[in-house]
């Protein structure tokens, strides 16, 4: 690796110290804590203040008070040329959409489809001006993916896939001028369409075993490897490739060949999910790539330039899912209206309206998070621990939509050839796994949420531990308080006030009761997690790693909190008495999953309520063509 491309020596991180405390073993604890070495240098890309320390996340923890107004998003009017940019593009779908022309005979997205929304400018609206872009916010960005997921979700999923994780964002934040100069304005132009390749057949999670190496060969790169789920691949665009130079990661700007050779092949096989792309497999044999098509992230590696993108793609999941749903919703009014059991319209049945409900209430949570989390980005938020709670409550969300809500609404139509659920049951489960693995996400979120607190008390107690020989410490034991005399002082302390000092109300806007309600009792909550979260720090210590469980449980108490907040404050500011209805039953069902209550009659009463509200149209942005009803009973 040239000299300016090698990362600055590290500290240890507070991961594979923790590891190595614990009794893992140094392979472990050193792969560990290349992640989160990782992450560690991404934070650095932010100004402090922007940092994961200092998020609303992490403040309406471990803050004594929570920052009502970093939980409310910003609306946006999006500039006239943009706005015209999203238009046509719309148009240009829609137009293949009446026509019965978006996928091919193998059911894939035609090119002309993809040209023609490069003609619109769709590709380039993440793109710089400077390079043929049109700087769209993300404030304006991740809600209209939502517009188009309602014409045509694969195509939404594509725009974050080419403009998030693919390789404009990874040249628009790492390259150097030369390098913007060459890529973005055929990547603005979608002449060359792109991908990311990180994962392969051994390295998912574990992006420590990665395989791929680029190996310098004068002024060459020489790529040996295989790369596996990468979505958007075929011959001719270009692509960010994670590998391994000096056995340190790196990307490299591949521009694929206009077609398979002896020296870059793809790896077909057959993939429920993502079946209107193409998701293949790559594989490089001795390909040659230009040594100035190296990125250079400064301080860190490729997995930091992997890391960055992440959080743009997670919003847009979220986005993508929220109009997901709306054609689910879109889908079942009609069919609801028409169905009749006993003589009535299943639109009247209460189960039924509770199942529109509570889909309107998950909407409305979904179109919070990405307007709150857009808002943190471009305000200059890392937004790590944000995005990641947007993006495991739209991939949840949908599934628990498809499956619990529109499919048993449709019966057993939804599995017959041509209906929306049948053909896109796959498409509807698949965002849990890609983007990150919920669960896994999760404690990702846990890790982030506990690492200052870990680093500032826990380590120096830990260190004196292992230094003394103690495995399992004992208060009691004068030998061991002894030990810990020093470090146990400030842990102390921190738990003196806690447990004493009395914390502030929060200031929380001119808010409907019941909304206001849910914020109060969602910001108290989160006030009392602190003694909890380092109460199971504190029992478990060391071996808090292995307690994956524990973690993911605290995790998601604490996701679904900031959820009922950011949804509380979002919705007070609509107008649509149906939206803010929807908002309560999305911050009631999430209120019950963290107490483990059972619904009041109260509770069903609001959510058939809502569910009839519904029914009756009165639910914005559900303005799209409703499928065709199959077998009507009535010809």
């Amino acid at each position: 690796m040239p000299p300016e491309t090698k990362p600055e020596p590290q500290e240890t991180s507070f991961a594979e110290t923790a590891l190595t405390l614990g009794g893992k073993s140094a392979d472990e604890a050193r792969r560990t804590g290349a992640i989160d070495t990782a992450d560690d240098q991404v934070e650095k890309l932010f100004q402090p203040q922007y940092q994961t320390a200092n998020s609303p996340a992490h403040r309406a923890v471990w803050d004594r008070g929570i920052p009502v107004e970093l939980f409310e998003s910003t609306p946006l009017n999006t500039p006239t040329e943009i706005r015209q940019v999203m238009d046509d593009s719309l148009e240009v779908v829609r137009g293949f959409k009446k026509n019965n022309a978006v996928t091919d005979d193998k059911g894939k997205i035609r090119d002309e489809v993809l040209n023609g929304l490069g003609e619109a400018g769709y590709w380039g609206l993440l793109v710089d001006k400077k390079y043929g872009g049109s700087s769209t916010p993300f404030r304006s960005f991740a809600p209209f993916l939502t517009e188009m997921a309602m014409v045509d979700p694969t195509l939404a999923g594509l725009a974050s896939v080419h403009g998030c994780i693919g390789a404009v964002d990874p040249v628009s934040t790492f390259g150097n001028e030369e390098q913007k100069q060459r890529y973005l304005p055929k990547l603005a132009s979608g002449e060359r369409l792109s991908a990311f390749a990180l994962t392969e057949p051994c390295a998912g999670s574990d992006l420590t075993a990665l395989r791929t190496t680029a190996k310098l060969d004068g002024d060459h790169y020489v790529l040996n490897g295989e790369k596996l789920f990468i979505t958007n691949v075929v011959p001719g665009r270009t692509i960010g490739v994670v590998c391994l130079i000096d056995e340190v990661p790196a990307v490299l700007v591949v521009d694929l060949p206009p077609e398979e050779n002896e020296n870059f092949q793809l790896r077909k096989y057959g993939i429920w999910a993502l079946k209107h792309t193409y998701n293949q497999g790559i594989i490089f044999n001795n390909l040659r790539v230009p040594k100035e098509n190296l990125l250079n992230p400064g301080k860190g590696t490729g997995l930091t330039i992997a890391y960055h993108g992440l959080n743009l793609g997670r919003i847009a999941l979220c986005a993508n899912a929220a109009g997901t749903m709306r054609l689910m919703m879109a889908s079942m009014i009609p069919w609801v209206h028409f169905r009749e059991t006993y003589g009535e319209p299943i639109s009247k049945r209460e189960l039924v309206q509770r199942r529109l409900g509570k889909m309107a209430g998950m909407i409305v949570a979904a179109d919070a998070l990405v307007a709150w989390c857009s808002t943190l980005i471009d305000a200059g938020y890392r937004g790590e621990m944000e995005c990641i709670i947007a993006k495991i409550f739209g991939s949840e969300s949908q599934k628990t939509a498809a499956i619990e809500l529109f499919m048993k609404t449709h019966g057993g139509r939804s599995f017959l050839h041509g209906h929306m659920f049948g053909d896109n049951v796959h498409e509807y489960l698949a965002p849990c796994i890609y983007e990150g693995e919920g669960e896994m996400l999760g404690m990702a979120f846990f890790k982030s949420l506990v690492k200052k607190h870990g680093t500032q008390f826990f380590e120096p107690i830990g260190k004196a531990l292992h230094a003394a020989g103690i495995k399992k410490p004992n208060p009691f034991n004068p030998a061991h308080a002894w030990a810990l005399k020093g470090a146990l002082g400030p842990y102390a302390g921190w738990m003196m006030k806690e447990y004493m000092g009395g914390k502030p109300r929060p200031k929380l806007p001119q808010m409907p009761d019941d909304l206001k309600a849910h914020a109060q009792w969602a910001a108290d909550h989160l006030q009392d997690m602190p003694l909890k979260i380092s109460g199971t720090m504190r029992k478990h210590q060391l071996k808090l790693a292995d307690r994956q469980c524990r973690m993911s449980y605290l995790s998601q108490n604490v996701q679904d909190l900031m959820t009922i907040l950011c949804t509380a404050l979002y919705a007070a500011k609509q107008d649509n008495e149906t939206v803010r209805a929807a908002a309560d039953i999305a911050c009631r069902d999430l209120k019950r999953g963290i107490l483990l209550t059972r619904p009041s009659d109260r509770y069903f009463r609001r959510v058939t309520e809502v569910g009839a509200m519904v029914a009756e149209g009165n639910f914005p942005g559900v303005g799209v063509p409703p499928d065709e009803i199959m077998m009507r009973y009535d010809k």
